[in-house]
């Protein structure tokens, strides 16, 4: 049975060796990237089209036409290769179509040897875009899937290559270009594009588009994973270093635990750590944000096809009821059932099939939660009772989790990378959201100070022992009770900081240390650090901003927030926007600088591919436990063992 993709679906691939047909309305270069594991494309040689139409596993057209037919051997493709993104742009100065919204709705088949149509895909909704990414065939869990991408670039090719991460990608495209305006093929008439309902009609220009179009949009707080890159190693002239590390892009030497083959019919077991990567943190890191985007694009697909059948239904009702024959007696409700009836089968043909994928997706976070490190762990995961302090710094730290309203008990965490590359703004105010409007002042700022608590026990149970401190600032004194584990533990820098003067000094202390070791990585010099400079990484807590700051003490905030985190001085902020209104903008960029999360369930998280609202649960330790002493215990008794 042939599956009809909409925008954001996939479909498992049941064979390896595929062909992918084109047709168009009007001629169009055809071409395909070959990318890794987080989708890059490496090189040119990654690149098949007319003026290279061979690679290990693919082959394209040779011209551009109305027709054509793609060669895909998955088996062949390179074991670096995770995703084969198939690329459609229109010729450049021959005198045809310019924008895809002039000309039919392009469509995509993926066929078997024999012809048998596996998936298939009509890319409406184009306009303004001259190239378009069309779908992609990526590996997952040891199968292949395909998916409907449709993402447009009205820049043309150029833009699609370098939104892929090709270096030199506009020399490319007019490379491409050029050779398709040199050996124009004459195009061949095809066959009329399919609509997602399966019937072969005529689309005019500018069609209604069944669903959204994924948008892309900047990178949301800790939405995407960062492409690894090779670590910088020590800075010369002494131990310290404050680049960010990163990792290889090339696969790891030994593959990553694959499931069991299944059962024909039925989907992979899912294992934890099925993904690539040099070490399981590694792995699981990767697994994660695979996870998500499955998650995401899962949900998209769905509420797309829901607001198709939607827009079906009341279209087909306009038209019966446009007969005034219709409008009254038994014709008319005849055709209000039926169209009614068509709209309930196709939500629930989209419905099986969102069911399906969640299914496996929860599966997958079965065995993914219990398998992830302290770093990656919620605080409820057994991991931490048995906890040590590494004596290396992990990939990433776990924040919370997200989920969607589709399933709202598919949790997946959220991770950013280590060391932190912006500091944590934990919003206490009753404005946040409509949960934080029905809860009390007072225990919203205590539920805040806790989250942020948290996060500074993460973070110093994850770091080696002795190369992460803790500043706090609590200027009225009012977040003890929170603090109390912190302090009880004495893993602080110092007692808390209250009152004016207190304030100033920590600012002082940390804005020195932000100046001294900015000039001497400028310089090479890291051996003229003043002896007693701590050289770890350092996070100041602040709590209740900006209550307490005046003038100088608010541009010192603003100074740690920017140039901090390049030289391991991070902030986590406890504090209510609306009790800043009196400093006007001058302190936007200091909120638009931080991650803002919250101290209560919030949907204000968006992802990169499709712009979901998800859902952030802040983390929270399981009643009646006291895993958190026992972190903090550890992390004393590590400093105690390695003399700091």
């Amino acid at each position: 049975m042939t599956a009809e993709l909409v925008r954001g679906q996939n479909h498992t691939l049941p064979q390896t060796r595929l062909e992918i047909r084109v047709s168009a309305g009007s001629p169009v270069v055809a071409g395909a990237t070959l990318g890794d594991e987080n989708g890059v494309v490496r090189g040119a040689e990654w690149i098949a089209h007319p003026g290279s139409p061979q690679l290990p596993g693919l082959e394209v057209s040779q011209q551009a036409a109305a027709g054509h037919r793609l060669a895909v051997d998955l088996e062949a493709l390179p074991e670096t290769v995770h995703r084969v993104t198939v690329l459609l742009a229109l010729p450049v100065g021959v005198g045809g179509p310019t924008r895809f919204g002039t000309t039919a709705a392009p469509f995509v088949a993926v066929t078997g040897l024999d012809g048998t149509e596996i998936a298939t895909f009509t890319l409406t909704g184009l306009d303004a875009e001259s190239a378009v990414s069309a779908l992609e065939l990526y590996r997952r869990q040891g199968a292949w899937k395909v998916r409907a991408v449709g993402q447009g670039y009205a820049a043309g090719l150029a833009e699609m290559l370098a939104d892929q991460g090709l270096a030199g990608a506009a020399e490319l495209a007019a490379s491409i270009q050029e050779a398709v305006a040199r050996s124009l093929a004459r195009s061949v008439a095809p066959p009329p594009p399919r609509t997602p309902e399966g019937d072969r009609v005529r689309h005019a220009s500018g069609a209604a588009d069944p669903g959204p179009a994924p948008a892309t949009l900047p990178q949301p707080p800790a939405a995407t994973p960062v492409p690894p890159a090779a670590d910088p190693g020590p800075t010369p002239g002494g131990p310290i270093n404050y680049a960010h590390p990163r990792r290889l892009h090339a696969a790891p030497p030994t593959p990553p635990p694959t499931a069991p083959p299944a059962p024909p019919g039925q989907a992979a077991q899912p294992v934890a750590g099925d993904a690539t990567g040099w070490s399981m943190d590694e792995r699981l890191y990767n697994q994660i944000w695979g996870m998500f985007e499955d998650l995401a694009r899962a949900a998209a697909a769905y509420r797309s096809a829901v607001d198709f059948a939607d827009s079906r239904m009341d279209q087909e009702l306009d038209r019966s009821l446009s007969d005034p024959r219709n409008r009254i007696g038994g014709a008319g409700d005849r055709a209000r059932e039926e169209a009614r009836a068509k709209r309930d089968e196709l939500t629930a043909r989209a419905r099986e099939v969102l069911d399906r994928d969640l299914a496996q997706l929860a599966a997958e976070a079965a065995v993914v939660e219990p398998a992830l490190p302290a770093a990656y762990a919620g605080w409820d995961n057994p991991v931490w009772h048995a906890h040590r302090v590494p004596m290396e710094l992990p990939m990433a730290l776990r924040l919370g989790d997200l989920h969607l309203p589709e399933r709202t008990g598919l949790r997946i965490p959220l991770l950013v990378r280590l060391p932190l590359e912006r500091g944590i703004w934990v919003d206490s105010g009753r404005t946040a959201s409509e949960a934080a409007a029905l809860t009390d002042s007072d225990r919203l700022r205590r539920l805040a100070m806790e989250t942020a608590v948290l996060h500074a026990a993460r973070l110093l149970a994850v770091y080696p022992p002795g190369e992460f401190s803790v500043h706090v600032i609590d200027p009225a004194g009012s977040a003890a009770g929170p603090l109390a584990p912190l302090v009880d533990a004495a893993v602080l820098a110092g007692p808390p900081a209250a009152g004016p003067q207190g304030v100033a000094s920590v600012l002082a202390h940390l804005t020195r240390r932000v100046d001294l070791v900015q000039m001497a990585v400028r310089a090479g010099a890291a051996d003229s650090l003043p002896p007693d400079l701590d050289t770890g990484e350092q996070l100041l807590v602040v709590n209740d901003f900006p209550h307490g700051f005046d003038d100088r003490a608010v541009t010192q905030l603003r100074y740690l927030a920017d140039e901090g985190p390049a030289v391991g001085v991070h902030l986590l902020m406890v504090a209510d926007r609306e009790d800043a209104h009196a400093y006007g903008p001058v302190l936007d960029p200091l909120w638009r600088s931080l991650l803002r999360i919250t101290p209560v369930a919030d949907s204000h998280l968006a992802d990169p591919w499709v712009g979901h609202a998800w859902t952030y649960e802040p983390p929270v330790t399981p009643p009646g436990s006291r895993v958190l002493e026992q972190v903090l215990a550890a992390v004393t008794a590590a400093r105690k063992a390695a003399g700091r």
